[in-house]
């Protein structure tokens, strides 16, 4: 499968070239692809917190080569870059509070950071660091659609029908997504006739993106409204819902796209299998469970506007854009350490105890 994921490949969404963060960006997809090239690090913020870049893994990533931006320029403002460079993790760490990725990310370049030995060019240092979490991110992209796969194969026949919601693809990841690669290698199989990607308000994710990402791998996708779900479920013969997630707790519940929760509770109403997929930088242990994870709410103008233009009376609206499904809702995690059937705190524990399984 993994070879023919990295064939099929259509879609990227980073690239670091020459020095300079490229972004393809997401708010004018699928009807314009354009660039952004990031210099500095309050272009990579801007980027992540106005949704230019967005998906968990994306974030994480793209934060990293931001601090290679910020690093670059607090070394060639000579002493003090340490202290200037601090506020620089701060302003990438308040971009977005959900991704786990982001923080995730942030740590891991903080640590490379305090391991730097005398003598070394720590630019091209923390520049290789920010390379390999990318390169790691599409590598576990690989290994869970394997793991996700088999775990489609095992509870069900062939020629199913999937639901996802949000965007969890290429678009939203160094590679070649979660819960997408899982669909990208079922499809690649035979094993999907249809897929029905809801259309995931306010920015339409789904619609936009998910959609855009499965017809140019030529998978069979149909759009449906948010509000449809459920009825799918009950008249469609729907076998999997399939999703990706900003952020896991320790106990497993999940933070993801606003509605999955309500997806959730009709899947286990209506007998489907729920498929969590998330690298393990997604897994934060020290929040014990989803209401300790914080839950970005945006800007009321997302409700009330259409193309910037206002679409209803002057009144206010409240903008969730993430909710937390419990883990008691959730059939499996597909992450590339493996998965866990049933999540709970033991579980999840034993499984960020092993090594990564590509």
């Amino acid at each position: 499968m993994r070879e023919q994921l990295l064939a099929a490949e259509t879609v990227t969404s980073i690239e670091w070239r020459d020095g300079t963060l490229h972004v393809l960006d997401q708010r004018l997809l699928p009807l314009e692809q354009h660039w952004l090239a990031c210099t500095d690090v309050a272009q990579v913020a801007e980027a992540i917190g106005d949704m230019a870049v967005r998906g968990a893994s994306a974030i994480g990533i793209c934060a990293a080569y931001g601090l290679v931006l910020a690093l670059r320029q607090r070394l060639a403002e000579g002493d003090g870059w340490e202290e200037s460079l601090e506020e620089d993790f701060l302003l990438l760490g308040e971009a977005r509070p959900t991704p786990a990725n982001l923080f995730w990310a942030l740590n891991r370049m903080r640590e490379r950071l305090q391991r730097v030995r005398p003598g070394d060019d720590l630019l091209a240092v923390m520049e290789a660091e920010a390379v390999a979490i990318h390169q790691s991110d599409r590598e576990a992209n690989l290994t869970m659609a394997q793991f996700g796969l088999e775990q489609i194969r095992k509870h069900q026949g062939s020629e199913q029908a999937l639901l996802t919601h949000g965007n969890a693809g290429a678009l939203g990841s160094g590679g070649f997504g979660t819960a997408l690669a899982v669909i990208r290698a079922a499809a690649m199989e035979g094993m999907v006739e249809q897929v029905y990607a809801c259309e995931s308000r306010p920015w339409l994710q789904g619609s936009r993106l998910t959609a855009w990402e499965l017809a140019a791998d030529g998978v069979p996708v149909a759009i449906v409204a948010d509000a449809a779900a459920g009825h799918l479920m009950k008249t469609k013969g729907i076998t999997w819902v399939v999703v990706g997630v900003d952020c896991i707790a320790a106990n497993g519940d999940v933070a993801a796209k606003i509605g999955t929760y309500q997806m959730a509770v009709a899947a286990m109403h209506h007998g489907l299998r729920f498929m969590v997929v998330a690298p393990s930088s997604s897994i934060d242990l020290n929040l014990a469970t989803g209401e300790d994870i914080p839950l970005e709410v945006r800007g009321e103008e997302e409700l009330l506007e259409v193309a910037g233009i206002q679409v209803t009376a002057d009144i206010e609206a409240y903008n969730p854009v993430v909710d937390v499904t419990p883990a008691d809702l959730i059939d499996v995690i597909v992450t590339e350490k493996g998965i866990v059937e049933r999540p709970d705190a033991a579980k999840l524990a034993q499984l960020m105890c092993r090594k990564r399984l590509h």
